[in-house]
Order: structure tokens, then sequence, then C-alpha cells
């Protein structure tokens, strides 16, 4: 399977508990509840957490406007909501560069929220993952834990 499809098709295999990854390079969890409430919820969370959010695409709109161009192929897994939350910390984006210029490609963050059947899901690539090999590794893993730990922080009053 590709892309979305074996995402889409993993969370519905582990529905049954709310934390898992996908693979090891994301970080995956899910919770049922309103997208919008739960989504406002994490951006706090990050917010309290010194990781800015600074862009907020709204990516099923954006595909929305190929619905008809697409046909068949559009949104396959019928995914009710898809959104984003672009954020850094200057912190941790210059620590990062100072270590390893190469792990500047990881800046800013992103976390993509989707929705189907009432279940959000939220889909984080985890910088540890890819600066396993970088001198910026130590970094990368407190980054990464720093992340999971404000998405968990915001889910929390919907498990």
């Amino acid at each position: 399977m590709h892309g979305i499809k074996k995402t889409i098709f993993l969370i519905f295999i582990f529905i049954s508990t709310s934390t898992h990854a996908t693979n090891n390079s994301v970080y995956s969890t899910s919770v049922k509840g309103d997208f919008d409430k739960i989504y406002k919820q994490i951006y706090s969370s990050l917010e309290s957490n010194r990781l800015f959010v600074v862009l907020e695409p709204d990516i099923g709109a954006n595909l929305a406007g190929f619905k008809k161009r697409w046909g068949e192929n559009y949104n396959r897994n019928k995914l009710d909501k898809f959104k984003s939350m672009v954020f850094c910390n200057p912190w941790y984006a210059n620590q990062m560069s100072n270590m390893d210029v190469n792990m500047t490609a990881i800046c800013p963050l992103h976390i993509t929220l989707t929705q189907n059947h009432g279940i959000t899901t939220v889909h984080f690539v985890r910088p540890d993952h890819i600066a396993k090999a970088s001198k910026a590794a130590p970094v990368a893993k407190e980054l990464t834990e720093l992340v999971i730990n404000a998405i968990n922080e915001g889910i929390k009053a919907f498990k």
C-alpha cells in the first residue's frame, strides 16, 4: 500500500489501542471526539510548551477543490477532516542548526490531524528518527519527547 492508504489502514487495524506508531518514523495517536475541540486543545498545548504555531493549513479544504477533477480518486479514505499545524521553537531550531546544519530540514515541525467516523488521529514525523545518525540526535530526541508530550497533554481530556 502507498502513503496515506497505508497510514489509514494501520489506523483502523490498531484503533482498539489509543496510541500506536504506523512505523518507526511516524508517531500517531487516536482519540474519539469533536475534531475542532481536539484541534484547539492540541494547539493550546503546543503553545504552552513553547512550540509556537506559525501556520495552519486546512488540507482537506484545499483538496476539496479538486473533487470534481479527481473523481473517484478523490478522498478514497473518506476523511472527514484533514488539517495540519506547523510550529517551531527557536531554541531547538538553533541547537539543531549548531549541531548539524542538515537537520534544519526538519524545522519547522508539523503535525497532521485527520478525522474519520468520529476518531481524530494525530500524526507526527519523529525528528529523533530522522536525526538518529546525526550529532543533533540528543536534541532531536528531546524535541520529539516534548512534542509527543504536548500532543498527549492536548488530548488527555478526550480519553
